[in-house]
């Protein structure tokens, strides 16, 4: 409840406490006049207040140490928890987050990991997706995840959108990758620097097979892209914002 709210409560309970000290015969009228007063003031307040519980404030989406709160299709054992991390290494597939948090569908969201890629390793985070059970997903959008990889869309590139080539993080080294959607604009950042910065058109049309790379509202799934990639996550974090 918000302080304000509080003190009226207080205040409502000594003036109820000091008026049944005045005249004791007038107890049980006084304080039911308060308390009724204080009822209504708490229904007020809880309709009139916004619930920010999970609006404004960072909250994790992996346990650290299981896959619950998670799904994947074709190619399961690519994906695997130890030691605070999710390992990704194997064949093709797709991690998508199927949990409680905003029954896993987000609109306006700043989302942010720790990644650690081995030579030649490629993966992505998508978001505003949908669970697919194979191939690459066609809902949403793919934010790389590319250090050393032949493809030379590199950590950063909004795939296929906005691309990066720089490389500003090192093979087997932590860094963050933080992703902001408002609206229609998307900021990508990797260890506090701006890479992408993006707003969509109205009314974009995209070509053939990237038809559904818009923004809508979604999931976040984590790519597992070939047999030859490692790539490990952690801190997996997202703060909803308001729609």
């Amino acid at each position: 409840m918000h302080p304000a709210f509080n003190l009226i409560l207080i205040l409502c309970c000594q003036k109820a406490v000091d008026s049944c000290r005045k005249n004791s015969l007038q107890i049980h009228t006084t304080m039911k006049k308060y308390f009724s007063c204080a009822m209504i003031i708490f229904l007020l307040a809880s309709f009139s207040i916004p619930n920010h519980t999970n609006v404004d404030r960072w909250l994790s989406l992996f346990d650290g140490k299981s896959l619950n709160g998670w799904k994947v299709g074709d190619n399961a054992a690519t994906f695997s928890a130890d030691s605070g991390m999710i390992i990704v290494h194997g064949n093709t597939a797709h991690l998508f987050y199927d949990g409680d948090v905003k029954n896993h569908d987000f609109k306006n969201f700043e989302f942010k990991a720790d990644v650690k890629t081995k030579p030649g390793a490629n993966s992505g985070i998508y978001f505003h997706t949908i669970f697919q059970q194979s191939g690459w997903p066609a809902k949403g959008y793919e934010v790389q995840v590319n250090n050393s990889h032949s493809d030379w869309r590199r950590t950063g590139s909004l795939y296929s959108i906005e691309d990066v080539k720089e490389v500003y993080v090192k093979d087997d080294e932590w860094f963050t990758e933080y992703v902001k959607v408002q609206g229609k604009r998307v900021i990508i950042k990797i260890n506090d620097k701006t890479v992408v910065d993006y707003t969509e058109p109205d009314n974009v049309q995209r070509p053939a097979g990237q038809e559904q790379r818009l923004i809508s509202d979604g999931t976040f799934a984590l790519q597992g892209h070939d047999q030859k990639s490692i790539v490990y996550f952690k801190n997996i974090m997202v703060k909803p914002l308001a729609d």
